[in-house]
């Protein structure tokens, strides 16, 4: 026959278990966070360096001449057409 302290030491070590493992879920997902925050922060930085290249080939075809060559469009059909 258990008594009334048995049961409340064994309802006592389901709380702590449970708690134990909450703290440990806890734990996990800031970890998991922190790497997802480092990984976001790192993305960022790539961004940003490809928003500038992108930009400068931008500028640098902006700034080409025109092409001599005419385009296929404008291009006068072979004479076996």
């Amino acid at each position: 026959m258990t008594t009334n302290n048995d049961k409340l030491a064994a309802e006592l070590a389901k709380a702590e278990n449970a708690i134990a493992e909450l703290e440990t879920k806890v734990a996990f997902q800031e970890h998991t966070i922190d790497a997802l925050n480092e990984a976001l922060a790192h993305q960022q930085i790539q961004i940003d360096k490809m928003q500038f290249q992108l930009r400068h080939v931008i500028d640098k075809v902006k700034g080409m001449e025109p092409s001599n060559i005419a385009k296929m469009s404008e291009e006068t059909p072979p004479p076996h057409y």
